[in-house]
């Protein structure tokens, strides 16, 4: 069994987890730190998780005892808080998921401009792992640190990858225009959050400064083998849960629909988490409460331009159902154990 702890887990991205991993057949819940809920009982502020109903958040004040205790702990602590303390737990050799932006970056200086903030170990940026299984799975197997993806990155480097790798689309040349629902904020008590702001509304938000756009960016440099700069503007759409992104790209070769369709099979046909289609495309209600990836495309021949439209589950995909797929990974599991969920159309 896998000993597994969270740190931070009172938030959403902590929810997910511990409602993921109490199921998960292989895995064994350690320790569950919350410091601002040290004591509280899991079920008095997460009642839906009656197969924790014995169980108490705890403080962070024995990391030696939390490091002894994990074979894995998932950090679902804000960016720079985050990476203080995983430094502290790579120190004393317990491997380490971390669900902010701390080791998502190959470039100190990108990070440090992006997030505003002096990374407290840039000497592990070069050891982590950038936790997108469907890319970057054997470097997952041997990484003792992964940087889990940010939501809108997931749900935008993953339809734009293969794409650019094959050369063809203008990489010089990308939009995207993405949505997301109230969850992806957090917990945090913001005006901006509350219901009579978010219900029957819908903006834009973070135009052209969006710190996803720095990751995305580098992502999909990687893929072009050059740097990228590409447009990207996030929407707050007025549901809990789910990430739409519509991709407006320029082809620059003479493909047709079934040739598009025919490089996502290349590259995702074994991907148990990917879905694509030559003939549809997806909506939320696809991959809610799922760790899927739905993706369609309209090739616009009028105009000549490709409409990439993708969905997942922010929280899931996006977050805490991709960390367990990494965890899976690094440690032998069956990739897709513990992450069976079918979708949920309501």
């Amino acid at each position: 069994m896998v000993k597994a702890s969270i740190i931070g887990a009172n938030g959403y991205t902590g929810l997910e987890l511990m409602n993921i991993l109490s199921a998960h057949k292989s895995v064994t819940i350690t320790h569950l730190v919350s410091v601002s809920n040290k004591s509280t009982r899991i079920t008095d502020m997460y009642p839906s998780l009656v197969g924790l109903k014995d169980s108490f958040f705890e403080g962070v004040d024995d990391l030696d005892a939390i490091s002894k205790d994990s074979d894995v702990i998932f950090s679902c602590l804000p960016h720079a808080a985050s990476a203080e303390l995983c430094g502290k737990l790579f120190e004393r050799g317990v491997k380490i998921i971390d669900l902010s932006a701390d080791f998502r970056y190959d470039s100190r200086s990108v990070y440090e401009k992006t997030y505003k903030t002096l990374h407290p170990y840039p000497e592990l940026l070069n050891l982590a792992a950038y936790g997108l299984p469907e890319l970057y799975k054997e470097k997952i197997k041997k990484a003792s640190i992964v940087g889990n993806p940010g939501c809108y990155t997931t749900c935008s480097i993953l339809p734009l990858y293969p794409l650019v790798k094959e050369g063809i689309i203008d990489a010089d040349n990308i939009i995207i225009d993405a949505k997301s629902g109230t969850s992806g904020a957090g917990k945090k008590a913001e005006t901006s959050g509350l219901f009579a702001e978010v219900n029957e509304n819908f903006k834009a938000y973070g135009v052209a400064v969006h710190r996803h756009t720095s990751e995305i960016e580098q992502e999909i440099s990687n893929a072009a083998g050059r740097d990228i700069a590409l447009s990207f503007t996030p929407h707050l759409l007025p549901v809990t849960r789910g990430i739409l992104a519509t991709i407006h790209l320029k082809p620059i070769i003479d493909i047709d629909e079934h040739g598009i369709y025919e490089v996502y099979r290349k590259y995702y046909a074994n991907q148990p988490f990917v879905l694509f289609s030559l003939d549809k495309l997806p909506s939320l209600n696809c991959v809610k409460y799922s760790n899927y990836i739905s993706i369609g495309f309209v090739l616009d021949k009028r105009l000549r331009r490709l409409i990439v439209v993708s969905c997942i589950d922010n929280l899931i995909k996006g977050a805490s159902g991709q960390a367990v797929q990494n965890m899976n990974i690094m440690f032998g599991l069956d990739e897709t154990e513990g992450l069976r969920m079918q979708p949920r159309h309501l």
